[in-house]
């Protein structure tokens, strides 16, 4: 039984007729007929009967319209809680990030939604490989996640809201010859060595695409996913490596130079099942992420790099 059948036996309680339920609710009586026949099957005992012209509910019918009542107040209830918790301006919104992304939005986001009212960010970094991303929004409210310029959009069970289209400059030492120059192209930097990410991670396809351009294989001298960890062993000379521009803080001993000849992009998308947007909550989160990147992108993209 559900919820539409039990209200179509408390209407027949008190209309009398199938007919007459068919107009009160705006359907065909042969639809009434159907749903009392599903119901029926459920029910080991009768629940309507003839008198004359008439079809009434027996003892167990008049039983079953009477808890209808109660279910049908219970449902009530239930959507109005639902429909409180989804208006709700404030409540806990979960929002995962890769390590870059959570190093620049998750203070910025904190600060934004301090104060009563606001929603409660509950904050948790997930670096995977690029396929994996929108599968975490069966976890998560929102997902930051990154994505190359030009690799294929992401799929259609996510939706996905660009917060920033971020270049990936060359890092170097500040001392190193290289640093001179206002760009670097990948026959400039092919003999270098390199610190770069894991397999399966987007800026690698960057790396690929640069030993394309100079024709050679490049050495990978080490594999390190986290730019943090990246920037220090470059200040300490273990090599070069591809740093985006604006989500990660400036180290004092690097210089940062624009890559030419290849598309050094990432774009880094909010993604989230299109449903949890019905919560108000997750909405202002979403319009605090916009106006994070936003300033990310007015602030750090001053000075530091040629464009």
């Amino acid at each position: 039984m559900d919820e539409r059948q039990l209200r179509i036996l408390r209407e027949l309680g008190e209309l009398g007729s199938v007919t007459a339920v068919a107009e009160a609710l705006l359907v065909t009586p042969s639809a009434i007929s159907q749903q009392l026949r599903l119901l029926q099957r459920s029910i080991p005992v009768p629940l309507t009967e003839r008198q004359g012209r008439r079809l009434v509910l027996t003892d167990a019918g008049q039983a079953l319209a009477g808890a209808a009542v109660e279910v049908e107040t219970a449902l009530a209830r239930a959507r109005h809680a639902v429909e409180e918790f989804v208006q709700r301006p404030d409540g806990e919104v979960s929002v995962a990030a890769f390590h870059s992304a959570g190093t620049a939005f998750f203070p910025l986001l904190l600060r934004a939604l301090a104060g009563a009212g606001r929603p409660a960010p509950r904050l948790v970094d997930e670096d995977v490989p690029q396929e994996d991303f929108p599968r975490l929004t069966r976890e998560y409210d929102i997902v930051l996640a990154h994505r190359l310029d030009h690799a294929p959009p992401w799929p259609d069970t996510v939706a996905a809201t660009t917060l920033l289209r971020e270049p990936l400059d060359v890092a170097m030492p500040a001392d190193h010859p290289l640093a001179a120059k206002r760009r670097v192209t990948p026959r400039d930097v092919a003999d270098e060595s390199w610190i770069t990410v894991h397999d399966g991670f987007p800026v690698l396809a960057v790396i690929e695409a640069i030993a394309a351009a100079a024709g050679r294989r490049l050495h990978l001298a080490h594999r390190i996913n986290e730019f943090a960890v990246v920037a220090q062993v470059v200040a300490a000379g273990g090599g070069i490596a591809l740093m985006p521009r604006w989500t990660m803080p400036r180290h004092p001993a690097l210089t940062l130079r624009p890559l030419s000849g290849v598309q050094a992009r990432r774009h880094i998308d909010a993604l989230y099942r299109p449903e949890r947007t019905a919560r108000s909550a997750v909405r202002t989160v979403l319009t605090e992420l916009r106006h994070a990147a936003s300033d990310i992108q007015s602030r750090l993209s001053e000075g530091g790099v040629t464009p």
